[in-house]
């Protein structure tokens, strides 16, 4: 069977006169990489310190030690830069340390080609010592074409970082440790440029400080592409004393976890997507001396998960059938929230929305009025509303108006029960459901409404227990005279069972999770400010805004020594995941699919001619294994050949599936079927005709097919059927239909001839001829990216 039925189609007229393809790879194939600088790898590149017209003027900042002009020339000395990158850009910025802050230079390097940009190169170099701190390269190189496979693996690029560290950061070169999880890699990159993220982290004694590292990136073929020091040498650290074994650790980790039911609803699941159950157990840290909770935010308070609105429903939830007129929407909307009288209705919109995840409808009334209060056309103000036509809910309402200067307000003990009242109110199906989150109302103490502003309030839906987090309620009340300022209610139409279901429990939920995690000990800097501890980033913000000095604390003692914690670290994977409650098993978190944290690895490909690319293969679930194997010389199926392809093309990434898709393309691949979504796919891209509206998944593929596959995904399929242009070398050529097909392939080297010169069309391709023809169109495809045809 074709993958096609033969159609006339127009010819695509983007191909240049050279378009006579023999058995010969085309010659642009094997053109040089493009110059671009070299950035220092396993040997030592230096150049002249060459002075480029600097386009930025101006003079330097008066304190900063290292100029301007002498920040340029540390640069070249640090990193090879082509005499054709001109210094166009230069910042002197300052970065805030423990205690103080340190200058820095941001220079831009850039070259161009025709007055267009062809790459520029950064460097942040250190205004005090002139240390280089950071680099960055970016190329926009049309000619240039990605190395793939790359030229270095990982080990090589890791040992070529560490001398990159040693010849521009010598200094750090004896205090650091290589990071084993940082940019671990499960799965080979398919295709593109390749990147290699590398990552050394500072030691302290004997203790890795996870928060200070340099971190480098390297190109598949070895340069350094990206490089960040961040070290800060006025942190102080706490001594490490006796500290608690790391089996004592895990000991503490698993009596003082908490896990927590939760739905999930993957976003890329089957349609229609349904809730599934799951359990969370976020890290924590443990203080290393005696294994008691720590946390840098000691008082932050807990969230609510016993107390809901009212213990039972106060009414019935929502219901469709009402399918209201703006005016009817309108005076709800009225009626809930006692819009003004004078307000004006001045817009009324209507829309309707399929939702592909539940496979529902939404009707909604958008509606807007303006209110002018008599005799103070300042203080005039617009309301916003959003009723279901349906069923009449309400799910947006705002009516942002300033709240006034005066010393008598709304409390926040106030504003906190009429919140709740609204809830009761416009929601008394779901009052049982929802659970009003703990605030510290001590911030808003001695403040005036206009202060203040607005008080918010959050409430989280809990079905059974479990909660759900993409419903939820939010409520502002208006801090002056307590009116609703804003009111979000977002439920979905999902449905959830009216009993919880039997899960696993704590403790297989806690066993899963360590291995889920992994036990660390290491050095965390709290942030004070008058004796409190507080977010870094309200910290950054508040150094940033002036408010407080760089290092400081606010009660004049000096900055908090960094402390010595034990916490939960994930460990690396190659997609996120979570734990189904239910069944104990690991699930895909974008697509709901079972997974397992240990890959498994196939054992029947040792010695194999075809063992990497099956490897590859298996990484990215285009292959399957059974009790571990791969099966390399069992048929493959049409539609496994074209799962493989459509994963080849995608970089490995799953197509998105939609559930508003008017029909199957094929009356033998329904929705619920596993290919269903590649099949899908490949329609869209044109990779396969309907033809007779039969697709015959589990049928055998033989060369000619695939064939014909692959030049459709390159996209030269309709050059292909212009038999006269090519050389058909093949001996059995008068056997088989898609001659310029073969010869493509052939040409390229992803598909080649036996000895005798036979094409041999009609034999059938096993999973490893599969898998090493996709690995070599994937070369290929790399190697064409400038082709115009496919990219």
């Amino acid at each position: 069977m074709s993958w096609s039925t033969i159609k006339k189609k127009r010819m695509m007229l983007a191909l240049s006169a050279a378009v006579m393809l023999t058995t010969a790879l085309p010659a642009g194939t094997y053109a040089e990489t493009p110059d671009f600088p070299k950035m220092i790898s396993s040997e030592s590149v230096s150049s002249p310190v060459q002075e480029g017209p600097l386009s930025v003027k101006g003079d330097s900042p008066v304190d900063a030690k290292i100029s301007k002009e002498k920040a340029a020339r540390l640069s070249k000395e640090y990193v090879s830069i082509p005499d054709d990158y001109v210094l166009q850009g230069a910042s002197f910025t300052n970065e805030m340390l423990a205690q103080g802050k340190r200058s820095l230079w941001n220079l831009t390097f850039v070259k161009r080609v025709n007055n267009e940009q062809r790459g520029n190169i950064q460097t942040r170099i250190d205004a005090e010592n002139g240390r280089l701190l950071g680099l960055g390269t970016y190329f926009n190189d049309p000619a240039r074409k990605p190395v793939y496979p790359p030229k270095v693996d990982r080990e090589q690029a890791k040992e070529l970082a560490l001398a990159f560290i040693g010849q521009v950061s010598p200094q750090y070169k004896d205090q650091l440790r290589y990071n084993d999880d940082y940019g671990t890699e499960f799965r080979p990159p398919l295709q593109g440029e390749v990147r290699y993220p590398i990552r050394y982290n500072r030691v302290v004694g004997d203790v890795a400080y996870m928060d200070n590292f340099i971190s480098l990136e390297l190109d598949g073929e070895g340069h350094v592409m990206q490089y960040e020091v961040r070290w800060d040498e006025t942190v102080q650290f706490e001594p490490a004393g006796n500290v608690i074994t790391m089996e004592e650790a895990v000991l503490r980790f698993r009596a003082e976890a908490e896990p927590e039911l939760v739905y999930q609803v993957p976003y890329n699941m089957k349609s229609p997507r349904t809730p599934m159950l799951s359990y969370e157990m976020p890290p924590f840290m443990l203080a290393a001396s005696d294994g008691s909770v720590w946390n840098p935010q000691s008082g932050q308070l807990l969230p609510n998960k016993t107390i809901p609105v009212s213990s039972t429903p106060l009414g019935a939830k929502p219901a469709g059938g009402k399918n209201l007129t703006a005016e009817q929407a309108a005076e709800l909307a009225a009626a809930a929230f006692l819009i003004p009288e004078q307000a004006v209705l001045r817009d009324s919109s209507y829309t309707e929305y399929n939702d592909e995840g539940t496979g529902s409808s939404q009707a909604m009334w958008n509606l807007s009025w303006e209110v002018k209060p008599e005799g103070d056309d300042a203080g005039s103000y617009s309301i916003w509303a959003a009723v279901d036509s349906r069923s009449g809910m309400i799910h947006n309402f705002s009516a942002y108006k300033p709240a006034d200067q005066v010393n008598q307000g709304t409390s926040y003990e106030q504003a906190r029960s009429k919140a709740v009242e609204l809830v009761k109110k416009q929601l008394p199906g779901y009052a049982h459901e929802l659970y009003l989150q703990n605030d510290d109302a001590s911030r808003y103490e001695g403040k005036k409404p206009g202060e203040v502003g607005s008080y918010s309030f959050q409430f989280v839906r809990r079905v059974n227990g479990a909660r759900v987090d993409y419903e939820s309620v939010y409520i502002n009340v208006n801090a002056g005279d307590g009116s609703i300022q804003s009111y979000y209610a977002e439920f979905s139409a999902y449905a959830y069972p009216a009993q919880a279901p039997a899960v696993i429990g704590k403790a297989k939920a806690i066993d899963a999770f360590m291995d889920y995690y992994k036990v660390e000990l290491t050095y965390v800097l709290p942030v004070y400010w008058d004796g409190q501890p507080i977010p870094i980033e309200k910290y950054n913000l508040m150094v940033a805004s002036g408010e407080i000095p760089p290092g400081g604390t606010g009660d004049g003692q000096e900055s908090a020594k960094a402390k010595l914690v034990y916490r939960l670290v994930e460990r690396p994977l190659d997609e996120p995941v979570f734990l189904g409650a239910e069944s104990g098993e690991w699930h895909n978190r974008t697509t709901g699919e079972v997974t397992e944290l240990v890959k498994r690895q196939a054992t029947d490909i040792e010695g194999h001619w075809a063992a990497r690319e099956l490897s590859l293969m298996v990484a990215y679930k285009a292959l399957d294994l059974e009790d571990g194997k791969v099966r390399p010389n069992e048929i493959v199926t049409r539609g496994g050949l074209i799962k493989m392809l459509v994963l080849a093309m995608n970089s490995g990434h799953r197509p998105i599936p939609y559930a508003t898709r008017e029909s199957a393309s094929f009356n033998d691949v329904a929705a619920d079927s596993a290919y269903f979504i590649y099949v899908e796919s490949a329609v869209e891209q044109n990779l396969i005709d309907r033809g007779d509206g039969s697709f015959d998944p589990e049928g055998k593929v033989d060369r000619e097919e695939m064939a014909e596959l692959i030049v459709r995904a390159l996209g030269y399929n309709t050059l292909a059927e212009r038999e006269d242009m090519f050389n058909i070398p093949f001996k059995d050529a008068a056997s088989f239909d898609k001659k310029g097909q073969a010869a493509i392939v052939a040409g390229l080297k992803i598909m080649n001839a036996n000895a005798q010169g036979n094409f041999m069309p009609q034999r059938q391709v096993t999973r490893a001829e599969a898998s090493a023809a996709f690995f070599r169109f994937l070369q290929v495809k790399a190697e064409l990216q400038e082709a115009p045809l496919r990219n």
